[in-house]
Order: structure tokens, then C-alpha cells, then sequence
């Protein structure tokens, strides 16, 4: 029998526990919450919070970070989140009476975060941009930048040599809304950092949802010729608040 068989068997009972899914779902923007933030997203009481995220801790499912006198919860690592992104997929394909309302669907399909990296049709449009102009290489385990890669990533901001310690630099990662892949890696990561900080890209208040701005457009459009999205929304120029991605 492989010894690795109970150890899949109590990880997918950790994350099939409904309360316990809604948290890890919360947690697939990149964000760190605090206990009562995920109890509410959750529906549970904060007593019966806690005991969920220690398990989750336990199962070495999430991080917990202290900050004064909060603790913020996050994923332990990407590979979590591609576990989840995955189980998303599966879910998708399954009729069930608890569909996300219309809104806010279309919403998280036009572009959303997916832990680090863009997915919807952001996400998406970014990665067959790159596939046509012939910026991607096929490499083990993921892709590789060519030279005209290196030279659009490099006109976004992002340096194209990040170290990227265990992590591959760029990978396809598939969408579970639109069933094509988006680009995950650390490269894709850092993209979505800067993304943020310009401006180009800005988060939904209390959703996984992004928004694409005008200058956003204009700025991949030109550094990423034939790159198709969207219409971006008109977003008001409300203060941001800082980002952080766990990477």
C-alpha cells in the first residue's frame, strides 16, 4: 500500500470540509486575513474559526504571519494554490445548485487573481499574446523566456533574471472559468506586483476580482502587441492599498 495514500486522504478532507473550503477560496488572492475576517467569509462563528484554521495549519495548508496583536493567515505556498486552482477545475464541471450569482461570475471570468498571478481572461490574455509572438518557450516543467521575451518583460518593469529560488520562472496553469491556461510561475507573479503598483491593474473591494484600467491597456497592449482583453471599467481614483503577493 503507498504510505502516501492517508496523507491524500486527510488533505482532501481538510479542504472538502465546506467551512474550511470558503477559507482557502478567501485565501487564493495572495492576501493574509485575520481570524475573523475568514470566520466571516466562512459563515461560522470566531470560536469555531479558530479550530478550523488550526487544523488547516496542522495540515500545513496555510501560514500565519503575527503584526501587534493580529495573526494574518495566508496559504503556505503556491503549490497549494495550484492544488486548489485544480480542485476548482473539477468543481466547474459538476452541475450544482450553489453557481456564484451571474455578476459577480462574470466578474471573477474577466479577470481575477488566481494566489499571485492573473487568471480570467486578464490572465489569459497575457499568456496567448505571449504564445503567438513567440515570447514563451517550452522548457521542463513550465516555459522559458526567449529573447523577445526577456524584452517584454523588461519594457513592463519586471526583470526577466528574478531569481526565483525552487519555483519555475513561468508555467501554464489552467483556468478554471475558461478552461484554456493562464500564465502562473514567479515570473507571472512579479508581473502582477507590478501590475498593481502602476496602477495598470486594481483590485474589487472583498473579491478575488481585478480590474483592468485604461493605462494598464495601453501599457500591455504596447509592450505585448496582439494582446485582446476586456473593455476596462471606469474605476474611481479611490487611494489603494498597499499590495502584497505571497510568492
Amino acid at each position: 500500500m503507498s504510505t502516501h495514500g492517508p496523507y491524500l486522504a486527510e488533505i482532501a478532507h481538510l479542504m472538502g470540509d465546506p467551512a474550511r473550503a470558503n477559507m482557502l477560496h478567501a485565501l487564493m488572492d495572495g492576501r493574509a486575513l485575520t481570524a475573523k475576517e475568514l470566520a466571516y467569509l466562512a459563515g461560522v462563528a470566531p470560536q469555531t474559526a479558530s479550530g478550523h484554521l488550526a487544523k488547516l495549519m496542522q495540515g500545513g495548508l496555510l501560514g500565519v504571519a503575527a503584526q501587534g496583536r493580529h495573526r494574518y493567515y495566508r496559504l503556505a505556498s503556491a503549490e497549494v494554490a495550484t492544488a486548489l486552482e485544480g480542485l476548482m477545475v473539477l468543481a466547474g464541471t459538476q452541475p450544482t445548485n450553489r453557481r456564484l450569482p451571474s455578476r459577480v461570475g462574470e466578474e471573477l471570468s474577466r479577470g481575477r487573481t488566481c494566489y499571485d498571478h492573473f487568471a480570467g481572461r486578464l490572465g489569459i490574455g497575457i499568456h496567448d499574446a505571449l504564445v503567438a509572438g513567440g515570447h514563451l518557450n517550452v522548457a521542463d516543467g513550465g516555459y522559458g523566456l526567449s529573447v523577445s521575451g526577456e524584452a517584454v518583460f523588461a519594457a513592463l518593469g519586471v526583470d526577466p533574471a528574478l531569481p526565483r529560488g525552487r519555483r519555475a520562472a513561468l508555467r501554464p496553469c489552467l483556468d478554471w472559468s475558461e478552461r484554456k491556461p493562464h500564465l502562473a510561475g514567479s515570473l507571472a507573479a512579479a508581473l502582477a506586483c507590478r501590475c498593481f503598483e502602476t496602477g495598470w491593474v486594481r483590485r474589487k473591494k472583498d473579491s478575488r476580482a481585478v480590474v483592468l484600467t485604461e493605462e494598464g491597456r495601453a501599457a500591455l497592449g504596447t509592450a505585448l502587441p496582439g494582446f485582446r482583453c476586456d473593455e476596462p471599467e471606469v474605476v474611481s481614483p479611490a487611494v489603494r492599498a498597499p499590495e502584497t503577493a505571497f510568492v
